[in-house]
């Protein structure tokens, strides 16, 4: 049924609403965010006139939860809501389950989330000639790569990093294990750091199979990767208040925001399920690693569109 309602939906945006080929694909793409939430929620059965404000609104805070800044919130609701208020035109429905959910109020508020530019910016702005920028650029890529909270940064091992096939083992909250796929910058970068600047580290004892050290040959903490992030952030001339977390929001984002699976992208920032453990599939790595390939930004050439 939403198939043939949303088919319906797009001959009345072409023709009454007389909007453009892409406005039209993009009101389609988001709200089969919500067809495929409920997919993922174990209502898959929830037809369109069934939809509730229940459902509209645990769509938006789990979106939320996966880090999609306000904005992209606000622009989805407001394609979710000219299909409801197409409903209620055709009868399909009685009340509209968005009337009463007001776009500023969805969500919590999120730490400001980069720009694929910005995050250039931050790139570019990285000395490769000092041992600390090489190591700084691989930390960068990584989190951009990746997705990973601080914690599974400055955790992250040797002799976890898959890089034959392209995949990290994240050891995350509550000691679930997940594999996430990482980039191929993120992994030229890691590997000249590897190879050029840890090489020839004196490494502390218990500290050999971390991947970045510090330039006492030690773990890097929490605080230094915030401090890296920050001084970098205002060398590049970006006014925003970031954190590594905001790498962490800009991943989810950016991938969303190019059109990719709610599930890939909740399977690889290693939250929790929103179904139970029978309802919530697990998805394959060949997945996980095709959706990095299709959506994500440093896979897609922007690099030459600077």
């Amino acid at each position: 049924m939403w198939q043939s309602y949303l088919k319906n939906f797009k001959v009345y945006l072409t023709l009454e609403r007389s909007l453009s080929e892409n406005s039209i694909e993009a009101y389609l793409r988001d709200i089969g965010k919500i067809w495929e939430y409920l997919e993922i929620a174990g209502e898959a059965d929830v037809q369109p006139e069934q939809v509730t404000d229940k459902h509209i609104f645990n769509f938006f805070y789990y979106i939320s939860e996966l880090g999609l800044e306000a904005t992209s919130q606000a622009r989805i609701l407001s394609g979710i809501k000219a299909f409801f208020k197409y409903l209620l035109l055709e009868d399909v429905i009685k009340i509209d389950p968005t009337g009463l959910i007001v776009s500023p109020k969805i969500g919590r508020k999120l730490p400001a989330t980069l720009s694929f530019p910005e995050i250039i910016k931050m790139l570019d702005i990285i000395d490769l000639s000092t041992p600390e920028g090489t190591r700084n650029r691989a930390i960068l890529e990584v989190l951009y790569s990746s997705g990973l909270r601080v914690s599974e940064l400055v955790n992250l091992t040797i002799t976890e990093s898959y890089f034959d096939i392209g995949f990290l083992r994240i050891i995350g909250k509550g000691d679930k294990v997940r594999l996430v796929p990482i980039g191929k910058d993120a992994m030229h970068y890691t590997k000249i750091y590897m190879e050029e600047i840890r090489k020839q580290q004196l490494i502390k004892k218990g500290a050999e199979n971390f991947m970045f050290l510090n330039r006492r040959g030690n773990q890097l903490s929490r605080v230094m990767i915030f401090l890296i992030i920050k001084d970098l952030a205002s060398k590049a001339g970006i006014n925003k208040i970031i954190s590594p977390h905001t790498f962490r929001h800009s991943f989810a984002t950016h991938l969303i925001e190019g059109g990719a699976d709610l599930r890939a992208v909740q399977e690889m920032l290693g939250h929790e399920s929103i179904t139970t453990t029978e309802i919530y599939t697990h998805l394959d790595r060949e997945f996980l690693q095709q959706t990095i390939v299709d959506f994500h930004p440093r896979s897609q050439g922007f690099r030459k569109k600077k």
